[in-house]
């Protein structure tokens, strides 16, 4: 193989590896062995173990950044963008399993590297300013924007985590109902929601007047 051709192999290795047992749980020598090489050859191309997980995590998180801003583009109405953007990350989840499974894990290098949440966090800014021209044509109040932002995508995101493993009903189904769930509630959104207030239990001494 060429040095491109190896890289790329070992990238590939230790993405099946990574997602079937963690970071933690891999090792450089189930890398290399894998794939067939010494473990030198391993730290020739990425230094360890962490150079290896930073490349396959940096990979996935533009894979999937890539497709829901791709959803996101073209403007349209905000129920048709939701509706493209529950797609794109149920797309993402079909198509590469293993690199969404290697995303939502939580790791010491995946801090330093990016997180999921972080990627989340990406989506939501550009979402919000969807939210707030239409919150504003609606009369309410746009500085709520970022919060609903982080709300909408938050739930397609543990939907997304919740049908890797599921894998049913179909992909076009769950969206659908995401989106159901996810526009009629934006649709009736009051404009000072207030919560119910907790019902007081009468004292003992008031039991005992109504017995």
């Amino acid at each position: 193989m060429t040095g491109t051709q190896r890289r790329a192999q070992l990238l590939d290795v230790s993405r099946t590896l990574f997602a079937e047992k963690g970071f933690d749980n891999t090792s450089i020598e189930e890398i290399a062995a894998r794939a067939e090489v010494s473990k030198p050859v391993v730290y020739q191309h990425f230094g360890g173990k962490e150079g290896i997980y930073a490349v396959v995590v940096d990979r996935e998180m533009q894979a999937l950044l890539a497709a829901l801003t791709g959803a996101l583009e073209g403007g349209g109405h905000p129920k048709a963008l939701v509706e493209r953007t529950a797609l794109a990350l149920l797309d993402y989840v079909e198509r590469s399993e293993d690199g969404f499974r290697i995303l939502v894990r939580d790791s010491p290098v995946a801090q330093a590297t990016g997180t999921f949440s972080s990627l989340i966090g990406d989506i939501a800014t550009q979402v919000e300013h969807l939210l707030a021209d239409q919150f504003k044509r609606t009369g309410l109040d746009p500085r709520t924007a970022p919060m609903y932002a982080q709300m909408l995508v938050g739930m397609v995101a543990l939907t997304g985590q919740w049908w890797l493993d599921a894998k049913s009903p179909k992909k076009q189904d769950v969206a659908a109902h995401l989106v159901n769930l996810a526009w009629n509630g934006l649709k009736g959104l009051e404009r000072r929601p207030t919560l119910t207030k907790p019902r007081t239990d009468p004292s003992p001494q008031q039991s005992l007047d109504v017995e």
